[in-house]
């Protein structure tokens, strides 16, 4: 009961009660009578809210927002709708996928009533109805997806089960916004054979980048042993500055074959022979 009801009911009952009390009853059972129709008869709706109204069983109009009056007795409120956006959180247990993997799935769905006449008329509780259809729908949608998929493609899945249960409620005047898998569970074991194998994907693309560049520096040793094949002297100068390198270190003991040590001192003047060649100054001729 609406409080503007209540408040003209009371208005009218006083009004009539004084008049009964001043010896005018006949005003004062108008005003009584007044005050009953008023209490059956006015309603209210919310600015959310629609009123379904049978008038002698049959649809007689579907009255909100605001006020409204049914005749008492042949007019009766067979439903108030809602039509703001609700929510329905609802899941499947225990769910096998495509590939046979049991999962826990956990979603939430956003809807609203576009039509009252038809959710009070073509359904008998609507609401536990949008339940139970998007707990199946659910299901079968799990039950058609791999496991991959259902973990990597939420968006999809979303998307897939928002229009199946949308198109299912459809002729019960329910529209669905938008469904959201808040979690997908599976198996610890499962959990654990997942991490096992993410570890050595990770290990196998780490050693196929590490042979890359393995491959790559044998390139260049190559390229650079070409440079040395018919150059000894710069070859010895090369093995001398490794030799060089090698000492910056103080504490460092480096022991050379005697061959190596042979070689060495054999290429040090020829590469001085060869510095001095190119910086001989040429003699001046004379006419």
């Amino acid at each position: 009961m609406n409080p503007i009801t209540i408040f003209l009911t009371l208005i009218s009952a006083v009004i009539g009660g004084s008049l009964w009390a001043s010896d005018n009853r006949v005003a004062g059972i108008a005003m009584l009578v007044l005050a009953v129709q008023i209490f059956t008869s006015l309603k209210m709706a919310n600015a959310w809210q629609k009123f379904v109204i049978l008038r002698a069983g049959r649809l007689h109009a579907v009255k909100g927002p605001g006020l409204f009056f049914i005749m008492p007795i042949i007019d009766s409120i067979t439903a108030v709708i809602d039509e703001r956006i609700q929510t329905t959180a609802f899941g499947a247990q225990s769910a096998l996928t495509r590939d046979t993997v049991p999962v826990d799935v956990d979603a939430v769905m956003f809807w609203h009533v576009h039509d009252a006449q038809q959710a009070a008329l073509n359904i008998t509780n609507y609401r536990e109805a949008i339940d139970r259809v998007a707990q199946t729908s659910l299901r079968d949608m799990i039950g058609t997806s791999m496991l991959a998929a259902l973990l990597s493609e939420r968006l999809a899945a979303d998307d897939h089960l928002c229009s199946e249960i949308g198109r299912k409620t459809a002729d019960w005047g329910i529209s669905v916004n938008s469904v959201e898998m808040r979690d997908v569970t599976i198996p610890a074991a499962l959990q654990d054979a997942m991490s096992r194998q993410a570890q050595a994907e990770r290990e196998k693309q780490a050693r196929v980048i590490l042979a890359s560049a393995e491959a790559e520096i044998a390139g260049k040793f190559v390229e650079a042993a070409m440079s040395y094949v018919n150059n000894p002297t710069a070859l010895h100068l090369r093995a001398m500055n490794i030799v060089y390198e090698a000492t910056k270190e103080r504490g460092t003991t480096i022991l050379l074959p005697s061959s190596m040590v042979d070689s060495l001192n054999t290429a040090v003047p020829l590469a001085l022979a060869g510095q001095a060649a190119q910086i001989r100054p040429t003699p001046k001729t004379t006419p």
